[in-house]
């Protein structure tokens, strides 16, 4: 049954011009970017089942990749690579929304900040945040990306950069994909190592952040630096 068929206040985008954005549920929303569902299925129904795959969240979605997405029955590539792009469209508004709040205040700053980069990715990345002396951020920046379990990064390079913004302070965060909040011993050693350089060069290290899709582990607020 396509949604032309359904009753009017039913379908998805008749619902969005009567009643407004808000009104529409996941499922619907979901299936206006896919257009229409499959012979046994309405584009609604459709939604519902994929969503319902990932418990419903939006997250777990995104990470899913367009032959996974394709193997729902109805959904081809050109329905796999819309919910990719507006999941990716999605991922972007936010990363612009996090920039605005320029001002680190305290560790949930920074993972509202750095977590639409970090959270949903499938390997390690290491970034750095450059700080003034009213720790507003001058600069963000990725510096290394890793294997699934490992990002390493060059103490000097971070520096270098720190210096050319004229940074007073930093704080450095990487992503955890396994999920996993505790820190490894090489997580506490490239911190220990980066605090003794900034204390040098009379760069502050006020925070390594360890970020996951849902959570994340603060350094300072655990009294690790």
């Amino acid at each position: 049954m396509s949604i032309k068929f359904l009753a009017e206040d039913d379908r998805p985008r008749e619902k969005f011009l009567l009643k407004g954005k808000n009104a529409l549920s996941d499922a619907e929303l979901l299936a206006i970017i896919m257009g229409s569902g499959n012979r046994g299925e309405s584009a609604v129904d459709l939604a519902r089942r994929i969503l319902e795959s990932v418990g419903n969240n939006w997250n777990q979605l995104s990470l899913q990749n367009v032959k996974e997405l394709m193997k729902f029955k109805g959904v081809g590539e050109a329905k796999a690579i819309s919910i990719a792009t507006a999941l990716e469209i999605g991922r972007r508004r936010a990363s612009q929304e996090s920039a605005t709040k320029s001002k680190i205040t305290c560790s949930k700053d920074v993972f509202n900040i750095l977590h639409p980069f970090l959270g949903d990715l499938p390997h390690e990345e290491f970034w750095c945040l450059y700080l003034n002396q009213s720790n507003k951020i001058l600069h963000k920046e990725k510096l290394t990306q890793g294997g699934i379990n490992q990002s390493i990064v060059d103490v000097r390079v971070l520096f270098s950069h720190a210096l050319s913004h004229l940074a007073t302070a930093i704080i450095v965060a990487h992503n955890h994909p396994s999920g996993s909040l505790s820190p490894s011993s090489q997580d506490i050693q490239v911190t220990k190592n980066i605090k003794k350089a900034g204390e040098i060069l009379q760069i502050s290290l006020l925070d390594h952040i360890i970020i996951t899709q849902e959570a994340y582990f603060s350094f300072a607020d655990d009294a690790l630096l």
